[in-house]
């Protein structure tokens, strides 16, 4: 398939009640490869986002009576849907954000699994039943779905993190709203035409693409119809969504930023420890919020694993994402670049040296920067303070397990860490003082739909995947009956 058949199998309306709806507006998809625009999809205003929810208040009873055998088939028949069409899906993310073609690849059966996952959760929500201690009554619990969510996700894994939210709320039998980025909606546009054709009734998955997102999704959060917002994205637009949302005591999941460190012992495994800098760094070019933002090397290995790093980035192709061999594609637009610029910059001006890269490509009409490498980075240098959100590598070094622990835990967010090291009591040491909600231990990638996702301090609230994600969308009833 070509990218022009790609982008023209994409709708481009309103998703809301089962039915395509135009918009009053349109606004440009962009590919930031070349600067071109893909496409106009619907520019929802917002009495068009009320409709959405209207849509998704009217199908909550009727959805939350279907038997979970129902709504498990129906995540089902997605998951094969999202894998027979994989390669269609894979180009149309490339094409709207970049990521070269084999990780969008990737992205889709990553983003699969968790309609498999929730699948086989929706069937497996249990309560229970116990005497009373005192005796003279009896304890019925049961779980039931929240209520219409508001689903907002980010330009970063538009497919993967459309599907851990509508995974659970299918699953717990509850109906949705769901806003992605602006600048790559057609993953999300391209996911509901599949949840359709798998059978998901009218209503119970709208979709609204807008421009205008906190003018259009303000008044949503606000009506109480709403029951649930699940958010990904920056900690400012997360806290402020969080004041939103106390004002009708909504339940929330908050996916943020993250600062996350690398911690490379003496005693790792060298060659796992590149790999899995390389990793935890590059994936979607270091646009994710679980990137190795600060790298820790142990001063006896600094030398050794900072040159083969610096000897592996360098062996990494930038271009377009869908030329072959391509393993950094641009960054998201001109505001992305600009920031890393100046984190580079800021940083070899406060005394980092600059090993590898550190000058955006200019050649082009593309929003690229080169893989870079840093070493004596400060640690009052912004970059390691920041979300660098690019394929920058920031090393310092460290003397001892108490200065990594420290330094690692110097930070607001707490979302993911990294630790390198062959001796097991070492590791759990250290991953147990670490503040982050998940640690990879020799590992440079940690999310799995099977595994509770999510961060501590500033990088969030609730998880997502995992046992406990199905959770986020269901309310614990307790009946007391005499007996």
């Amino acid at each position: 398939m070509s990218p022009t058949e790609a982008i023209a199998s994409v709708p481009t309306g309103l998703f809301i009640g089962g039915s395509w709806r135009d918009a009053a507006r349109t606004m440009p998809v962009e590919n930031p490869a070349t600067g071109e625009v893909l496409t106009e999809v619907a520019d929802a205003s917002p009495d068009e986002a009320m409709a959405a929810l209207d849509a998704a208040a009217d199908a909550q009873a009727e959805w939350a009576r279907t038997p979970a055998r129902a709504r498990s088939e129906i995540l089902y028949r997605a998951f094969d849907l999202l894998h027979a069409e994989v390669d269609r899906l894979a180009l149309i993310m490339t094409l709207e954000m970049g990521k070269p073609l084999a990780e969008s690849k990737g992205e889709i059966a990553y983003a699969a699994e968790f309609f498999r996952w929730f699948a086989e959760e929706a069937v497996r929500l249990n309560g229970g039943h116990m005497p009373a201690p005192a005796g003279g009554a009896r304890f019925l619990i049961s779980k039931q779905p929240v209520g219409p969510c508001v689903l907002i996700t980010p330009w970063n894994f538009p497919m993967a993190m459309g599907t851990r939210k509508i995974g659970p709320a299918i699953a717990a039998g509850c109906t949705s709203v769901i806003k992605p980025a602006a600048q790559t909606p057609l993953s999300t546009l391209a996911l509901a035409e599949i949840l359709h054709r798998a059978g998901l009734p009218g209503g119970v998955v709208n979709v609204v693409t807008t421009s205008q997102a906190d003018e259009a999704m303000s008044p949503l959060i606000l009506d109480e119809r709403s029951r649930k917002l699940s958010f990904t994205g920056s900690t400012g637009v997360g806290k402020h969504l969080l004041e939103l949302a106390a004002k009708t005591v909504m339940r929330t999941s908050m996916e943020l930023g993250g600062n996350a460190p690398l911690i490379v012992f003496d005693d790792a495994d060298m060659d796992a420890a590149v790999a899995g800098a390389m990793a935890a760094k590059l994936r979607n070019i270091g646009q994710a919020c679980t990137a190795a933002n600060r790298i820790f090397v142990q001063s006896s290995v600094a030398e050794e694993f900072t040159r083969r790093l610096t000897e592996e980035m360098a062996a990494r192709r930038m271009g377009p994402g869908t030329e072959e061999g391509v393993t950094i594609g641009p960054l998201i637009d001109d505001r992305a670049v600009e920031k890393v610029t100046s984190l580079v910059r800021e940083a070899a001006d406060g005394g980092a040296k600059v090993l590898l890269g550190g000058v955006p490509e200019i050649s082009g009409t593309g929003h690229f920067f080169p893989a870079t490498v840093l070493t004596d980075v400060p640690d009052d240098a912004e970059i390691a303070h920041a979300e660098i959100f690019g394929p920058v590598a920031a090393v310092s070094t460290f003397e001892t397990e108490e200065e990594a622990i420290t330094r690692a835990n110097d930070t607001p967010y707490g979302l993911v860490s990294y630790v390198f090291t062959e001796s097991l009591r070492r590791g759990l040491r250290v991953c147990d003082a670490l503040e982050a909600g998940m640690v990879g231990l020799n590992q440079g990638v940690v999310s799995n739909p099977a595994a509770p996702f999510g961060g501590v301090k500033e990088s969030g609230l609730g998880r997502e995947g995992g046992l406990t994600g199905i959770d986020e969308f269901v309310e614990t009833k307790y009946i007391g009956i005499a007996d």
